[in-house]
């Protein structure tokens, strides 16, 4: 009842035709892209490759802009599309292009990134067990597309201006565009259950993946204003610091009318930790701040599971103790039959049988099992998940390097994360996902011999000695 009340409140709330509101967003988006106080002029013309990408992770593939919303069939997920293949494919050659014009040595990258090579090892050597092994191929290429297009950003010269101008560029399409979709375009925007109850959706396909999309946005431009607030007498800051605020205001309201729990408790532990460090305390000794995720999510782990106070904590978001179902599908899952030292092979858990095996006790249309371990698990077994655990560890072993200085991009990649731990415990993010995408712009190490036009490594992960360190200018 209440989600209706909100769809007649968003109703009542037209005061424009849908097309004139169409033909203002674009004026809108043109005019913030041009116009960005925060515009970098240092970074090069690729990085649209990896925004591209990241907008179709973030929101819907192309085939299903044209097609629409449409619920995804074993078949659909074996066969894959044309046109999104394609398209991939595209931005993966372009990629390509961009790191050899750039001289990229794969070879020390490899090796600075051990645990992230041992991963995708493994996960390729898993199409030789699957039942499907083109399949696991298939999907294997286009998500190591995922980390191609990542090291564009991060091959930059000046990788904190890239990381930056990525993500506004991303933020400024999909927020405004959202808020489109459900307030002009309900087709688009706004999907049904089977009793006719609305879910908001925005460009998303569900209302968690909008809500993740929020939980990203509100991070970015919240950690954005953090950085740049010592400053905020200069003119520049200033207005830069007030487009953040709009847009991150436009965030809330989304993630608002998304009703996604999970989100709701992962934006504020994001904001949270990038809020204490920038406090004094903690930037006397940053090693507190380096323990401080980690303790918190095992506290989380051992009130929840060890002590059996889930349900509680799911009761106090306004959640039942079954998680939205969540429960029975992760039941249905491990009742499937897998291998569980090596997994059903590369992403392929959910085709054949065992698809029909969780639709007969869950309905159809699942098709993730709604926790990023466990679907690592189905696919990749214990030796999988012990090899993303890994690389989770070493990587913020290497986020640690950047706090040790806090710098900017080590704030982000902590608070990256943290939201990754937390999101993964009701969410399938450690795999093709937005949340993983851009956690791995703070987890992934390119030194910066790696970078173009680069000629020193510097360890904190930012723009080097040719700029003053942020840490020695942040006080609140």
């Amino acid at each position: 009842m209440a989600a209706g009340s909100d769809l007649c409140k968003l109703d009542r709330a037209h005061t424009m035709p849908p097309s004139v509101a169409l033909f203002l967003w674009f004026i809108f988006l043109v005019a913030v892209f041009h116009f960005d106080p925060a515009k970098e002029r240092r970074v090069s013309v690729a990085l649209w490759v990896p925004v591209i990408w990241m907008v179709i992770t973030g929101s819907r593939l192309p085939s299903q802009w044209i097609g629409g919303h449409g619920t995804i069939a074993g078949n659909a997920l074996e066969e894959g599309n044309s046109l999104d293949r394609t398209i991939y494919s595209v931005l993966i050659i372009l990629a390509v292009i961009v790191l050899v014009s750039r001289s990229f040595k794969w070879g020390k990258f490899l090796r600075r990134n051990s645990a992230l090579t041992a991963l995708l090892g493994f996960a390729l050597l898993s199409v030789l067990w699957s039942d499907y092994p083109f399949v696991a191929l298939k999907h294997w290429f286009r998500d190591f597309g995922e980390y191609v297009v990542i090291l564009v950003v991060l091959s930059e010269p000046q990788p904190l201006d890239a990381v930056r101008t990525v993500l506004r560029r991303l933020f400024f399409l999909l927020i405004p565009l959202s808020i489109l979709l459900i307030k002009y375009y309900p087709a688009f925007g706004v999907l049904y259950s089977y009793w006719g109850t609305p879910e908001y959706v925005g460009v998303a396909t569900s209302k968690n993946t909008l809500g993740s999309l929020c939980v990203l946005s509100g991070l970015v431009f919240f950690w954005d204003i953090a950085t740049r607030w010592p400053d905020r007498k200069e003119m520049r800051t200033k207005q830069i610091i007030l487009v953040n605020m709009a847009f991150f205001a436009m965030t809330i309201w989304l993630l608002s009318v998304s009703r996604s729990a999970t989100s709701r408790i992962c934006l504020p532990l994001g904001c949270a930790l990038i809020t204490a460090a920038h406090i004094e305390a903690f930037r006397r000794h940053p090693g507190f701040l380096r323990l401080l995720s980690p303790t918190v999510y095992l506290l989380y782990l051992i009130l929840a599971f060890g002590f059996g106070m889930s349900g509680d904590f799911a009761g106090a978001v306004g959640r039942d103790p079954t998680f939205t179902g969540r429960t029975v599908i992760w039941n249905a899952v491990l009742s499937a039959k897998t291998n569980p030292l090596l997994g059903t092979g590369y992403e392929t858990f959910w085709l054949g049988p065992r698809l029909l095996h969780v639709w007969a006790q869950t309905g159809a249309g699942i098709n993730e099992a709604h926790n990023g371990y466990l679907d690592v698990y189905l696919n990749l077994g214990l030796v999988g998940l012990l090899l993303v655990v890994g690389f989770l560890i070493a990587s913020y072993r290497n986020i640690c390097s950047g706090l040790k200085v806090l710098s900017s991009l080590g704030i982000f990649g902590a608070a990256t994360w943290t939201i990754i731990l937390f999101a993964s415990t009701t969410e399938a993010v450690l795999k093709n996902s937005l949340p993983w995408m851009i956690f791995l712009l703070g987890a992934v190490v390119v030194p910066r011999g790696l970078r173009s036009g680069a000629r020193a490594y510097d360890f904190s992960g930012e723009n080097g000695a040719s700029r003053p360190r942020e840490s020695q200018r942040w006080r609140l």
